[in-house]
């Protein structure tokens, strides 16, 4: 799933609220152990958010890199924290596919 519509990104927004950043963003930027590390938590998951505590001027871009690398759909950056989505592969363990497709 890439393309979200508004609805869809309000809905991972919200449940995206409660979680903690899974992931910080520091002095070494995005590494291949960080997008690893994304990877890992996006496969459990589903729904990840990432905290910019350094390269917050790139953090766009930085953040289409992850996207990209992870396989993932960028939902939204609100402030220096990016989340993260990406429909697991078992049916049994998307936690969000039913809420989704309503939307």
């Amino acid at each position: 799933m890439s393309d979200l519509t508004s609805k869809q990104r309000k809905i991972l927004e919200r449940h995206a609220q409660a979680l903690p950043a899974t992931v910080l963003i520091g002095g070494s930027g995005v590494t291949e152990a960080v997008i690893g590390h994304v990877a890992t938590a996006i496969t459990a998951n589903e729904l990840v958010k990432i905290k910019f505590n350094e390269y917050k001027d790139e953090k766009i871009e930085l953040s289409n890199k992850i996207a990209e690398a992870t396989h993932a759909t960028l939902v939204r950056v609100i402030g220096n924290t990016a989340i993260f989505y990406r429909e697991a592969k078992q049916a049994d363990k998307r936690r969000f596919a039913s809420e989704l497709s309503k939307a």
